[in-house]
C-alpha cells in the first residue's frame, strides 16, 4: 500500500475488510510538553503521527487517530501553555477505547509513543484487553551511536528531538531560541529512558545547535526500520 490506512477516514466495510486482512491496530499516542524554547509543544506527537502513517501504509495496517495528550510532569507543574492527563485518565481512556476495538475484530494493539516519563509509560503498560495482544512500542528507544556525537540517551530538547523536527516539520523550529533545554527531573529516577542522567558531564552532552535535518532524516529511517522490525516479528509470530 501506499496510502495510511487510517480509521477515521475509511468507510465501516473497508474496516471490517482491513481488519479480516490484517487484525492489528497502531495506537499513536502523543503528548503536548516543553522540549524547549525553540521547539513546539507537539514534538512527540508529530513524531508518531508521521512514524503510524508510514507504517500503516508500508503493512497495510489500520492506525487509529492519535491521542494527543499523555501524562506529563512538566505539564502537571504548570509549564506555560502545556497540557496533561492523570495516569489513571490515560489509563482509562485506553481501556475503553481498546474494549471498543477489540470488539470490533482487533487482535493485536500497538501503542506507539515517545514519552520517557514514568507514568505515561506505566498507563500504557498496565492497559487491560480481554483477549487482544498489547504492544508497547517506545519510538525513541533507538541507539544514537553514530548519529549524535557523545549521546548515551535521550536528551529532550537536545540533538535528536531538534533533528527530528528540522526534518519532519521544519517551519516549526527556531534555531535562533535554540538551548540545551533541561526538564524538571524532581522525583524522577535518574538515568530513565528520555531525560539527562544525573551527574553527567556536560561536555558529552550533544547540544540542540549541532541539529541538522540529515540527521534527522537518519535518525527517523532508524526509528521506523527498528519499529518495523517489530512489526513484521510480531505478523511472523502470529502465523
Amino acid at each position: 500500500m501506499t496510502t495510511p490506512q487510517r480509521l477515521k477516514d475509511l468507510a465501516p466495510d473497508r474496516i471490517t475488510a482491513a481488519i479480516a486482512a490484517d487484525p492489528r491496530l497502531i495506537v499513536p499516542i502523543g503528548t503536548c510538553d516543553p522540549h524547549g524554547p525553540h521547539l513546539p509543544l507537539g514534538c512527540d506527537t508529530l513524531l508518531v503521527d508521521r512514524l503510524a502513517d508510514d507504517l500503516s501504509a508500508e503493512f497495510g495496517i489500520l492506525r487509529a487517530p492519535t491521542v494527543e495528550y499523555g501524562v506529563s510532569a512538566d505539564a502537571a507543574r504548570g509549564r506555560p501553555r502545556a497540557a496533561s492527563v492523570r495516569k489513571k485518565t490515560l489509563h482509562l481512556l485506553l481501556n475503553d477505547l481498546l474494549a471498543s476495538w477489540e470488539h470490533a475484530g482487533i487482535r493485536e494493539f500497538i501503542l506507539l509513543t515517545a514519552n520517557g516519563d514514568d507514568a505515561h509509560r506505566e498507563a500504557l503498560a498496565t492497559v487491560m484487553t480481554a483477549a487482544a495482544r498489547v504492544r508497547v512500542v517506545d519510538a525513541c528507544a533507538a541507539h544514537l551511536t553514530g548519529l549524535i556525537a557523545g549521546a548515551d540517551g535521550w536528551l529532550r530538547g537536545g540533538e535528536a528531538d531538534t533533528s527530528l523536527m528540522l526534518y519532519l516539520a521544519p517551519h516549526l523550529v527556531d534555531m535562533r531560541l535554540a538551548e540545551q533545554y533541561t526538564p524538571d527531573t524532581t522525583n524522577r529516577r535518574p538515568g530513565g529512558w528520555g531525560w539527562p542522567r544525573a551527574h553527567r558531564d556536560p561536555e558529552r552532552m550533544p547540544a540542540p545547535d549541532g541539529a541538522t535535518p540529515e540527521r534527522g532524516e537518519s535518525l527517523y529511517r532508524r526509528i521506523r526500520a527498528r519499529i518495523a522490525q517489530r512489526i513484521v516479528a510480531s505478523a511472523s509470530a502470529a502465523d
